[in-house]
């Protein structure tokens, strides 16, 4: 018995070692992905949602759009479609948070440089003021990539409808002249290829920026094409 082990020892461990690797490749591809979650509206603070959608539990996407950005340019869905994308809503007199939310996407535009799959998308929500010169002019200070991320304006009624029927991120501010009044909040919103919204941070708080980060390779990971286990063998 000990002279057919010897005899076939090399072939006993070369077996092995196969099926250890075998098992393995098994185990990656059978293993959960973390997915991050489809939100709907009716998962969403009921301030930051117009009234009309404040039951809705599924199929949410962001609604077309057609605004300008900070070259004059038009900026519509078509230029983010097949792209992932960071969106938010601010303006650029804003003395509070909007200068730690725009430094913020500043480091996610640089810690994502040559990514082509994802873009940068921020509504200013003073479009009568933001008009496109004031927007290039903040746009050089602050260090904007213009081929990655569009700092846009339209109307009051076009920015006022997209934060809150589509992007569920800014609160109304009822009772005053001006229906179309809004209070943007700190948010950033991940937006998939789909226009649905993944999540939800905190742009003025770095672990939050971070989380971003992270879970932007994660839903990277949902369009990346699936190889059976038996590609990565041979």
């Amino acid at each position: 018995m000990r002279q057919i082990i010897n005899r076939y020892k090399i072939l006993l461990i070369t077996l092995f070692v196969l099926s250890v690797i075998i098992l393995t490749l098994i185990y990656s591809q059978l293993k959960v992905t973390p997915r991050l979650p489809i939100w709907q509206p009716d998962m969403v603070n009921k301030e930051l949602v117009d009234s009309t959608l404040h039951y809705v539990k599924k199929y949410h996407k962001i609604s077309d759009f057609a605004l300008t950005n900070q070259n004059g340019n038009l900026v519509t869905q078509e230029d983010y479609k097949d792209h992932i994308y960071v969106a938010d809503f601010f303006f650029t007199t804003c003395q509070t948070i909007c200068p730690i939310m725009t430094d913020h996407m500043v480091d996610i535009q640089e810690e994502l440089k040559g990514d082509t799959l994802v873009k940068l998308l921020s509504h200013s929500v003073i479009p009568e003021y933001d008009t496109p010169q004031i927007l290039k002019a903040y746009a050089i200070k602050k260090g904007v990539d213009d081929s990655r991320w569009n700092l846009v304006t339209g109307s009051q009624e076009e920015i006022f409808t997209l934060a809150r029927k589509s992007y569920l991120a800014v609160k109304d501010i009822p009772g005053t002249e001006d229906d179309l009044d809004m209070v943007h909040t700190e948010n950033f919103m991940l937006i998939d290829k789909e226009g649905r919204i993944r999540n939800y941070y905190d742009g003025t708080d770095r672990e939050a920026i971070d989380q971003l980060l992270e879970d932007i390779e994660i839903l990277k990971q949902e369009y990346e094409p699936r190889k059976a286990w038996y590609q990565k063998i041979f």
